[in-house]
């Protein structure tokens, strides 16, 4: 498949994300699958309440819809690849689904308890493990731009657990402002596919990564500030799963740390709040996850967003040069 075919995947993901928001938006709304605001977050965030989350759904469909179609139209067997970052999508992507639709059909704020959500994190990637290591995937990792090679051997399978639980709640963490986590996300499934065409020349993943880009700029259309529709834990469990996954898949354990550097520092300043809070007493940030403490800082949300997009870009060019050199 060539390079103009692959950018051929953007668009058809963009597309089907853009003509079937108008039909699952209303639906959602129609359900009252309202947003509930956290009273603790930031006050200017309470006119939001009510908007309709779940969103999730929509970039789920288009990122299979068009994976299909793009295989189809370059007449290529679906890989065990495919097959694999689809199950995690979809398998985390549901778990989301779960949590969002007890947070707004139970009206429990929380949706499902920290303990419950570990545990369906922890069974999806103990499954895609186990699917790896009965096709003989390498348990070796790399130095991205050498060739240094650990073979990690059963500590590969708690590697894979730690990536996969961590990834997802990391993205799950980004997602707090219009835009934020959407933007983003397309950049980092963005340099995946660079670096997986370009470098591991594998073209499937590459074909997933693009429709990944597609559907989320699609849903930024409608999830750009002011949001008329959030993405809620079914998007970003999913695309957290997701998108380590491919760095897996492609061998890039490592590069997932800089290439998706925006979610490392969202998740580390989580944990450094609540390090200081409870040896203490004090407070590093004024809020976290980091973009609230920027919020709360004076800065409009837009530019906390276009910001973060910004340092995200960095992180990919970045990643994309270490493995690529391009």
């Amino acid at each position: 498949m060539n390079v103009a075919l692959l950018l051929v995947t953007i668009a058809v993901a963009f597309i089907v994300t853009v003509l079937i928001s108008p039909i699952i938006i209303p639906f959602l709304r129609r359900l009252k699958f309202g947003q509930s605001i956290r009273e603790e977050g930031p006050k200017s965030h309470m006119k939001k309440s009510g908007t309709p989350t779940m969103g999730g759904v929509m970039i789920m469909i288009s990122i299979v819809v068009s994976t299909w179609i793009m295989h189809a139209i370059g007449n290529i067997h679906i890989s065990l690849e495919t097959w694999l970052l689809l199950f995690v999508l979809i398998g985390y992507g549901l778990l989301g689904f779960l949590d969002d639709y007890i947070k707004v059909a139970m009206k429990r704020n929380l949706g499902l308890t920290s303990k419950q959500k570990m545990i369906g994190q922890i069974i999806i990637a103990i499954v895609f493990y186990a699917l790896l290591r009965y096709n003989d995937f390498g348990t070796y990792i790399q130095i991205p731009g050498t060739s240094i090679q650990w073979d990690l051997g059963w500590g590969y399978f708690f590697l894979i657990l730690v990536m996969l639980v961590g990834a997802s709640n990391a993205v799950n963490l980004t997602d707090g402002l219009d835009g934020l986590l959407a933007g983003t996300a397309a950049i980092a499934f963005g340099a995946f596919a660079v670096v997986a065409y370009y470098d591991v020349q594998q073209t499937q993943i590459t074909v997933f990564s693009l429709a990944v880009v597609g559907a989320l700029l699609g849903f930024l259309v409608f999830n750009a500030h002011p949001a008329k529709v959030f993405m809620g834990d079914t998007g970003s469990l999913g695309l957290g799963g997701a998108i380590a996954a491919v760095a897996i898949l492609t061998k890039m354990e490592i590069l997932l740390i800089v290439i998706g550097g925006v979610f490392v520092i969202e998740t580390l300043s989580v944990m450094i709040q609540v390090i200081s809070f409870k040896t203490t007493g004090k407070r590093v940030f004024k809020m976290s996850p980091l973009h609230h403490h920027y919020e709360l800082s004076g800065w409009s949300e837009w530019r906390v967003v276009t910001t973060f997009w910004a340092v995200g870009l960095l992180f990919a060019v970045i990643g994309v040069y270490m493995k690529v050199g391009l």
